[in-house]
């Protein structure tokens, strides 16, 4: 009889990614995808271009007022956003 090691497709996408380096630019995709949620739908209005560099979020705000308030907010926005996409991506979030 033979004896199979059996994995399932998730186990195996994710060692493919791995394997080809694509695995931590796909959860960079996911936290800037997250902004949304995390940050709340209002925010996300007044939110322009958004990268990431060096495990630093960088954001732009349109509105003055609300980058000061989400500078105050940062370390909490960099902690949702590493839980919402379940990895440590981002050290810190810089707003522009």
């Amino acid at each position: 009889m033979f004896r199979r090691d059996v994995q399932s497709l998730a186990d195996i996408i994710d060692v493919c990614l791995r394997h080809d380096g694509l695995e931590t630019p796909l959860l960079q995709r996911r936290l800037l995808d997250a902004w949304g949620k995390v940050a709340g739908k209002t925010i996300e209005r007044y939110t322009g271009e958004k990268f990431i560099r060096n495990q630093t979020l960088f954001i732009k705000i349109l509105n003055p007022a609300l980058r000061a308030d989400l500078s105050m907010m940062r370390e909490r926005l960099v902690k949702n956003l590493n839980v919402e996409v379940g990895a440590q991506i981002v050290a810190d979030i810089k707003f522009f």
